[in-house]
């Protein structure tokens, strides 16, 4: 089952499910995360909920996307407790890009830290069921003032270097009123990043990731496919500049997401009651790598055939700021 959420013409948020191409709307449903709460506060699956609920008008969810009428499929009602997560290195095949970025220039080390970090993954990142393995690469991207709905700009702040894709796989989350995280289910995810910035010192790694994301359109429930096969598109105007493919799923990563989920909230700061997470699982394509430089107004495409319809925002370019920013005394 997919779920995502439209914006009605009168500004109300509506949920939508889709089985194959029939879509409708959830019956009495405020919000995804509304439904979700439900499911973890009665002990119900999500898709019991849903049923319990009952589908009613059926919806054209291509028009609605074309029309500009589909929002996130799941957020918060308070954004500050919505948290943008991610890890890096986790996929095979992903350490080469990163491994050039980062690479010595003294010759004084034969392994880059990238690629010792993405050997440690393939060592120890898959442990026994129930076990602890190595830990990833970590990064915050922002709250839920970040996270940008399907179709909207993803702007680049005007002090950054570039404006790049990451096409990633995102877990979305909820914490129980006991502090359990329960997954509600799996999206599709742009993790928007400045590799420019992240080229001149990994240690500019936390620095690049502080940009907007986007995910969805829609939420798949249920179990993620082992092995996920997307493609990764530029389009600008009407050319496609850049298009690749790109692998996801446990098949084709380093990492076990149970190790990857273990170690995103072995933290108690991430089980607060009735928080969103949103944590992106890292990538192995990227146009960056390619030499692709976006530009303003060019169409980030990204899909998969589990995740139905394709996540896609355009790249905007903020006006660079002038002058430092300034604190004022109280």
């Amino acid at each position: 089952m997919l779920l995502s959420q439209i914006i009605r013409p009168n500004g109300e948020v509506a949920v939508v499910a889709r089985e194959g191409t029939e879509a409708a709307i959830v019956r009495g449903a405020a919000s995804t995360y509304a439904l979700a709460q439900e499911a973890v506060i009665s002990g119900r699956s999500l898709a019991a909920v849903v049923a319990e609920h009952g589908l009613g008008e059926a919806v054209d969810l291509l028009a609605l996307a074309a029309a500009g009428q589909l929002a996130l499929p799941i957020s918060h009602p308070d954004p500050a407790h919505m948290h943008l997560t991610g890890t890096g290195l986790t996929h095979l095949g992903s350490a080469a890009t990163r491994d050039a970025m980062h690479t010595k220039l003294d010759g004084s080390e034969s392994l880059t830290d990238s690629m010792k970090m993405f050997r440690m993954g393939l060592e120890a990142g898959r442990p026994a069921a129930g076990e602890v393995g190595v830990q990833p690469e970590w990064f915050y991207k922002g709250n839920g003032s970040t996270a940008i709905a399907p179709g909207k700009p993803l702007t680049s702040p005007g002090f950054a270097l570039d404006g790049g894709e990451e096409p990633e796989l995102a877990g979305i989350y909820l914490i129980a009123p006991d502090g359990t995280p329960a997954r509600v289910g799996w999206a599709l995810a742009n993790e928007f990043s400045d590799h420019v910035t992240e080229r001149i010192n990994y240690l500019y790694l936390a620095h690049s990731k502080l940009r907007e994301a986007s995910f969805g359109p829609e939420l798949l429930v249920g179990d993620l496919p082992l092995d996920v096969r997307g493609s990764s598109r530029i389009r600008r105007g009407d050319t496609v500049i850049f298009e690749k493919p790109f692998l996801s799923g446990e098949a084709n990563m380093s990492h076990t997401l149970a190790n990857l989920e273990h170690h995103h909230f072995k933290y108690a700061l991430f089980r607060q009651a009735g928080d969103l997470h949103v944590h992106m699982f890292g990538t192995a394509t990227l146009s960056f790598a390619d030499g692709i430089a976006a530009q303003a107004g060019d169409v980030f495409e990204i899909e998969a055939a589990p995740f139905g319809l394709p996540l896609k925002n355009p790249l905007a370019v903020a006006v660079a700021q002038k002058g430092a920013v300034t604190v004022r005394q109280l």
